[in-house]
């Protein structure tokens, strides 16, 4: 394997640790800069991802057979180690002295060449001791969980008062592992015995979402992007809770849709397929930049009732009041239900999430004004704790009065509900989401 990929890993996740960037998005510009594709650029994504999944975990084993605690180490030392480690103890078809090797490169090619010598004892007694590791400690049952599934303590304990011990450790295992690719099919081009038939001739294996209509589960794509049912439009990628929204939302062709927080654009995408190419989409976004996103995915797939705006959901644009049929609030939010595709979102700092409700709050609050009589409010959010969830939609409901809960139904695992709903991957298998659908009497 290329030592390329073991190097943009390294600059990866150096930018994530010392510049606080986000690995996909960090990922993503640097795999263009270093011009990486093909399986160069699936291990490079693999070893970002995997070292970010059980960053804890690593650094429990290295600080095993390492003089320095890990968090001494500075940047680029400790990242080197845990891509060795990474790779002895997650990926098997890396011999271990490949794994040894490469890192010892990378500490030398970082200009770290007094830590080689660090670096390659503490790979070399990892990988003889493999079949012996130390166990972690279960006296605290926190520690524990927090150890072995790489997950901050104060999230644990979070979901621990939400589900119970069992229930947590099966939350905190789904979070490690790959969620599967989902798509939904575009209606305006393609019907779904279609889709399914050419992506299989293209030598991907397909089946049909368990109980969430119109989407398929695929693997064996390869890149996703490269297949030309991709770049005809024929599907969007979209994880079935996202998908959920629009069939909640219960939306028509013909009417007249506002999508406050709309980027990347999913939700207003699948709404277009629901109105069959009939209405109006008005897509919002604090951040202009973000709508050239659904701009260009809109034109891959043929929708062209889409019309963007930048705007912050908070204040108020006296020309949109009681206009629009219904109005969709995916509101900006913790994350902490996409763990499994964003890896790194479990290292947020419990402190940083106080002011979510606040803001999520102000921006259901203004875009209810915008609802007609008669019409339909969806508020959802891509987390699962409850003060970003029905904490926000019961107060909300609480102060007006002229909104109340509509409630909805689908097969199992959901079945009927009383109008909103929180998904979880351990009991889903989707991405942790909220919905909530309420009616303007």
């Amino acid at each position: 394997m290329n030592q390329n990929a073991r190097a943009t890993a390294l600059r990866v996740l150096v930018s994530c640790r010392s510049n606080g960037a986000w690995a996909d998005a960090a990922l993503k510009a640097q795999l263009s800069r270093d011009g990486l594709s093909g399986p160069d650029a699936a291990l490079c994504s693999r070893i970002v991802y995997g070292v970010m999944q059980n960053q804890i975990l690593l650094d429990f084993y290295i600080s095993a057979y390492c003089s320095q605690k890990p968090d001494h180490l500075q940047p680029p030392l400790l990242e080197i180690l845990r891509i060795g480690a990474y790779q002895i103890l997650f990926l098997d078809k890396i011999p271990d002295s490949a794994a040894v090797n490469t890192s010892v490169e990378l500490a030398k090619l970082a200009k770290r060449g007094q830590a080689s010598g660090l670096v390659n004892a503490v790979l070399r007694k990892l990988s003889q001791n493999k079949e012996t590791l130390p166990p972690i400690p279960n006296r605290d049952q926190v520690q524990r969980l927090s150890i072995q599934y790489s997950h901050p303590k104060w999230l644990i304990k979070r979901m621990v008062n939400l589900l119970g011990e069992v229930e947590t450790e099966q939350f905190l295992a789904s979070d490690n592992r790959i969620a599967p690719i989902t798509v939904q099919v575009n209606p305006l081009k393609i019907t779904l015995e279609a889709l399914t038939e050419e992506l299989r001739q293209a030598g991907v294996e397909v089946r049909a979402h368990a109980w969430v209509p119109d989407c398929l589960e695929l693997s064996g794509t390869g890149d996703l992007t490269a297949l030309p049912a991709f770049r005809e439009g024929k599907f969007l990628v979209q994880d079935p809770a996202a998908r959920l929204v629009s069939l909640i939302a219960d939306i028509k062709p013909g009417q007249t849709v506002l999508d406050v927080c709309a980027a990347p654009g999913g939700k207003s995408l699948s709404a277009a397929f629901a109105m069959e190419g009939q209405g109006s989409i008005l897509s919002c976004d604090l951040h202009e930049n973000k709508l050239k996103r659904i701009q260009e995915s809109a034109r891959r797939l043929g929708v062209d009732i889409i019309d963007t705006h930048a705007a912050d959901g908070r204040v108020f644009h006296p020309e949109w009041e009681a206009a629009f049929d219904t109005v969709l609030v995916d509101a900006p939010c913790s994350g902490l239900g996409i763990i499994r595709k964003k890896p790194d979102t479990r290292y947020k700092k419990a402190d940083d999430l106080f002011t979510l409700p606040v803001i999520q709050a102000a921006i259901l609050d203004n875009a209810a004004r915008y609802v007609r009589l008669g019409g339909t409010l969806v508020y959802s959010t891509c987390t699962i704790l409850p003060e970003e969830n029905e904490q926000v939609t019961q107060a909300f409901l609480a102060e007006h009065t002229d909104f109340i809960l509509e409630p909805f139904e689908f097969p199992q695992p959901v079945g009927k509900t009383d109008g909103s709903l929180t998904l979880w991957p351990q009991r889903h298998d989707t991405d942790g989401f909220y919905i909530c659908r309420m009616t303007r009497r």
